[in-house]
């Protein structure tokens, strides 16, 4: 009802306004007293290079006048159009330089084109143009009844981002009005190449999600976009098949779509599996692919010869070409083959881009033949990936990244692994901690980076955002204030849901690598607020730390209805869909936990103990939501929600009921204890049974390939268990027993579990008496591989 009757009011004094206006009697236009110096500045991203205040804002009369001419970008001119009507112009008039009406005296002009038109030249004033693709100034100025407005561009992408500039420069005037930030910007992208790669395993991005997913990176100044889904057939099982009519004409669609949106959409074919490196017709089937690309408006190619085997020949004739198979003999066959696409395809085309290819070595820095070859005979102009080191690379340095130049002979592009979740460690797993730990600096040792993001496209707008921005502007980059405003993008502005979703973030934080180490912590605001928890309730100040942790558990419980409410990006919603499901019922059990906390302390037993029971039965609940219809290759997982610290409080909260007032009530004993196994995969040490109890989420115990393996812990003291809980990875247990022995010789079991797929394990005993060890002990595998364990927690009371 308030939204219509704001835009009733609006409408009304824009018909007003422009019934004068027809007239040629323009009503005065009401004017603003000059901003403090201090005034705010909305938050732009990516950071400029340069902003700074200018003077006063500049109203959004009804009428907008736009001086446009034919050097004006087309895309920025209907953006810039578009814009204007959603911030209060009900009326934009397109006018030629110099047919500008003298009667437009009181209106907002805004003049858009090249920053040498002379119009602009002298709108921008001292305000620098950069000398840089892609650059653009832009000076907002407030004289007499009306104001200005100027955008010039260093070329057509540079008039199209000084637009995505101004769309975050407008703040509200009043209750219904809109006015523009006065400042002046001088802006330019730090690296060339920006933006991402579909490049995981599983289910690839529908035609109607990249469509959307080029119109996003328009906003974020990323300009490039690399088709490469591994499960596209035609991509790389079916190389020298053709794209059907009906895929043909998806891909023209998005080619015309990335365009429009200054995306260099690059077409990439991977035909390492299969192909023959010295044959003429594989040579001309590969170009053939190139050419129907091309003939649909692509300018940008990539050939990626990453995750194949170039320790063996496809075909007899490579043998006889390039010498027994090898590292020196692969990197020669390859730079053959690109140097004749570079050369006879990609020069000999108007328009191309210099080609791209992703290094079968593609995550280290060692000297080897393959890249010496590739850094001694590669044609300058082709760009080599990498990935850094380490498929999935916790951090990128600058000294990282001059050592990879200096290895292939070349600034290298990145193709970051983050946020894709394709693999092992991710399973269940949403990726929304913050794009980070890529070094400032890097723009001066590398040509760029693509984000490889996730079978999820909306929730991967969340890292992609920062990509954009420190790409665009590394030195600059703030990763806290761009995951806020990453959120705020996705939900429309709307401040409760920008909360709501930072909330998700943190419970959705943890960032895995191949290794055994995340490079990004779980839950790092929930775990800073449950330590506070406890220090104050071990303290005394029982009642304080439950009502303080109760409103940010409240948080937690509400954010999925708040997502969910109309304000977030609809598509995020659906990919989200699970984990908020999840963290809504998550969020119920810590909630009702402390509720049953705060009845116990109370003196309420009995209130206590029904609290304790609905909170169990909302964490089961929790436990039972699947990811279904998965996209990922990891299957129909449990969504990890908050994973090692939301559901380490609820078990240590339900033990510290369960052993009321007993001292160290509710630890977890395993910290301080000893472990050791039956056996260790292939003996190796990162595999160890002491990894089991280390307290890290990213290392873990591996057994043999037995049914009959176990894992235990010999506490520091003999204790009553009350629980015991499983971090398992992917090799779990189809059946498993929990034991316990008070001298490691005869053991009781206490609990015999079925779990239904490998998740987090929580497994309550009675600690009706006082034990030393604790077993898990392997009754079935789900998997032919061994049982693996990231977490063993032993939670209970020691004896004395």
């Amino acid at each position: 009802m308030g939204r219509n009757l704001k835009a009733t009011t609006v409408l009304g004094v824009c018909f007003a306004l422009a019934s004068a206006m027809a007239l040629d009697a323009f009503p005065a236009v009401a004017t603003d007293a000059a901003p403090r110096a201090t005034a705010a500045v909305p938050s732009v991203s990516p950071a400029p290079q340069s902003l700074a205040r200018a003077g006063g804002d500049a109203v959004v009369t009804c009428r907008v006048l736009v001086v446009a001419d034919k050097d004006t970008d087309a895309a920025a001119r209907d953006r810039l159009v578009r814009e204007l009507k959603a911030h209060g112009a009900h009326r934009v008039d397109i006018v030629a330089p110099g047919k500008v009406p003298e009667a437009a005296a009181g209106l907002l002009t805004v003049r858009l084109g090249p920053a040498t038109r002379s119009d602009i030249a002298a709108g921008l004033g001292d305000t620098a143009v950069p000398d840089h693709p892609e650059g653009y100034a832009l000076r907002v100025s407030r004289t007499g009844p009306g104001s200005r407005i100027t955008l010039g561009g260093k070329d057509d992408a540079g008039q199209f981002y000084a637009v995505q500039t101004l769309r975050q420069l407008f703040v509200r005037s009043g209750h219904h009005g809109w006015k523009v930030s006065g400042v002046r910007v001088s802006d330019f992208p730090s690296m060339p190449l920006r933006g991402t790669i579909e490049g995981f395993y599983g289910q690839p991005w529908t035609p109607a999600e990249r469509l959307d997913q080029m119109d996003f990176y328009g906003d974020v100044k990323a300009n490039t976009y690399v088709y490469a889904p591994k499960d596209d057939p035609y991509h790389r099982g079916e190389w020298r098949e053709p794209y059907p009519a009906d895929k043909l004409a998806e891909l023209g669609e998005l080619v015309r779509r990335a365009t429009a949106n200054h995306v260099r959409f690059t077409f990439a074919v991977s035909p390492g599996e299969s192909i023959c490196y010295s044959d003429p017709a594989d040579r001309k089937a590969l170009k053939a692919k190139l050419q129907a690309l091309y003939d649909l408006g692509t300018r940008a190619f990539s050939l990626p010869l990453d995750d194949i085997d170039y320790a063996s020949w496809n075909c007899e004739g490579d043998r006889e070409a390039y010498g027994e198979p090898g590292r020196g003999a692969a990197g020669k066959a390859q730079v053959d083959l690109l140097n004749d696409v570079q050369r006879t395809f990609i020069a000999t085309h108007e328009g191309t881009w210099p080609l791209q290819m992703v290094p079968t070595e593609y995550s280290d820095l060692s000297e080897t033949p393959y890249k010496q070859a590739l850094r001694d005979t590669l044609d300058p102009a082709v760009e080599v990936m990498w990935t850094g080191v380490g498929v999935v690379p916790a951090q990128i340095t600058d000294e990282e990244a001059e050592q990879a130049a200096k290895a292939f002979g070349r600034k290298v592009f990145v193709w970051d692994n983050y946020p894709v979740n394709d693999f092992g460690n991710t399973s269940g797993r949403l990726l929304l901690a913050p794009y980070d730990k890529r070094e400032a600096g890097l723009s001066e040792h590398i040509s760029g980076i693509v984000a490889n993001p996730m079978n999820q496209p909306y929730a991967s707008k969340v890292a992609v955002f920062g990509t954009a921005d420190f790409t665009w502007n590394d030195r600059a980059y703030d990763a806290e204030r761009n995951w806020r405003n990453a959120m705020s993008y996705l939900a429309g502005g709307d401040r409760e849901a920008t909360d709501a979703l930072l909330v998700l973030g943190d419970l959705e934080h943890m960032a895995p690598t191949f290794d055994t180490t995340p490079w990004q912590p779980q839950a790092p605001e929930l775990a800073r607020r449950t330590a506070e928890f406890w220090k104050a309730w071990d303290e005394g100040n029982r009642t304080g730390a439950v009502k303080a942790l109760r409103t940010y558990a409240t948080a937690v419980e509400r954010s999925p209805a708040t997502i969910r409410g109309g304000s977030v990006e609809e598509g995020f919603t659906v990919d989200a869909a699970p984990w908020l499901d999840a963290t809504e019922l998550w969020g119920k059990a810590v909630v009702t936990m402390l509720d049953a906390l705060q009845a116990r302390q109370s003196g309420d037993e009995e209130t206590s103990g029904r609290l304790l029971a609905e909170s169990d039965e909302l964490q089961q609940r929790a436990r039972a939501v699947r990811v279904d219809p998965p996209r990922n290759s990891w299957g129909k997982a449990q969504p990890k929600v908050g994973d090692g610290v939301l559901d380490a409080f609820l078990v240590q909260a339900g033990v510290r009921l369960q052993l009321w007032d007993s001292a160290g009530g509710g630890e977890n004993l395993a910290l301080k204890g000893t472990a050791s196994a039956s056996s260790v995969e292939q003996d190796l040490d990162r595999l160890a049974p002491g990894h089991v109890n280390d307290g890290l989420m990213g290392t873990r115990w591996a057994s043999g390939y037995s049914d009959d393996e176990w894992v235990q812990i010999e506490l520091a003291a003999p204790a009553r268990v009350a629980a015991v809980t499983l971090a398992w990875e992917g090799a779990c247990a189809a059946e498993y027993a929990v034991q316990t022995s008070q001298d490691g010789k005869e053991w009781k079991t206490v609990s015999t579990q079925r779990p239904d797929d490998c998740g987090n394990d929580v497994v309550r005993l009675t600690a009706d008496e006082a034990v030393r060890y604790v077993r898990v002990q392997g009754v079935e595998r789900k998997t032919t591989w061994g049982y693996s364990i990231h977490e063993m927690g032993v939670y209970g009371a020691t004896a004395s």
